[in-house]
């Protein structure tokens, strides 16, 4: 459940200061050194020393499968299954949570994403980051291959022996922000890492039709099966923006009303 490079880390920090000040100024927060910081799938604790690093807080905790991996000796990492278990904490504990790279990997992460909730503070921020399968590299190799890109094959009965460095559970940018809203957060934003080379390179090709395809679609859906309305038409056309055709990496973030 670790990082995967900085640009991810780059990308959740900057979207995370920005949430947090607006979040600070709602509840006159003297200073960052205030801020109670939780990582979700801490890793070597990358994220967190970015984090200080920009001056967004100054003390964290951290949670993951294991303490064995963290590097800094300051942050107390506490031990969690959150494919079994809840996060160890008591509700309202903090003002900012981020999880970056950990949602693929879980079994049920709608049950994970509701113990976030939980365990922040109102109007406290989420920022939470996931592979995106919705690119263009990621749809051409599901419609050739049948799997995802970063999601593979995976052997039966042996969790850890597949190419997929124990991605399970790919999730799309609407599902994302859908079991977001759906646990209660609000002032959904989705941003990426950056762009994919290789999808920018299909979309030359397939962005005009897919344009015209999903409008039809969406039109369809609207007018015959009703599966669209004005509470989540903007995350469907969302999925076919120029970020998520390209991004490769989903990095959202959101609030805990107040």
């Amino acid at each position: 459940m670790g990082l995967s490079t900085s640009r991810i880390l780059i990308a959740a920090a900057e979207m995370a200061s920005s949430k947090q000040q607006a979040a600070s100024s709602k509840q006159q927060a003297a200073s960052s050194k205030s801020i109670r910081h939780l990582d979700i799938g801490s890793g070597h604790g990358d994220l967190i020393t970015l984090l200080r690093e920009k001056g967004l807080v100054s003390h964290s905790r951290a949670c993951d499968y294991t303490s064995g991996l963290m590097q800094l000796s300051d942050v107390e990492v506490n031990v969690a299954n959150l494919n079994e278990e809840a996060l160890p904490f008591q509700d309202t504990s903090f003002d900012l949570v981020t999880c970056t790279e950990v949602i693929e990997h879980l079994e049920h992460y709608r049950k994970a994403i509701r113990e976030m909730y939980r365990v922040l503070e109102p109007h406290g921020t989420l920022v939470i980051s996931t592979p995106n399968i919705l690119n263009l590299k990621s749809r051409v190799r599901y419609l050739i291959f049948g799997f995802y890109n970063l999601f593979g094959p995976l052997h039966i009965l042996e969790s850890d022996l597949h190419s997929a460095g124990g991605h399970i559970n790919p999730v799309s940018s609407f599902y994302l922000t859908h079991s977001l809203l759906d646990a209660g957060f609000k002032d959904i934003s989705v941003s990426i890492d950056k762009p994919q080379s290789t999808s920018i390179f299909w979309l030359v090709f397939l962005y005009l039709p897919i344009k015209l395809f999903s409008t039809l679609t969406i039109r369809k859906e609207k007018s015959r099966y009703k599966t669209i309305d004005s509470h989540n038409e903007q995350f469907v056309r969302q999925m076919n923006t120029f970020d998520v055709l390209v991004g490769r990496t989903i990095v959202v973030g959101c609030t805990k009303p107040g």
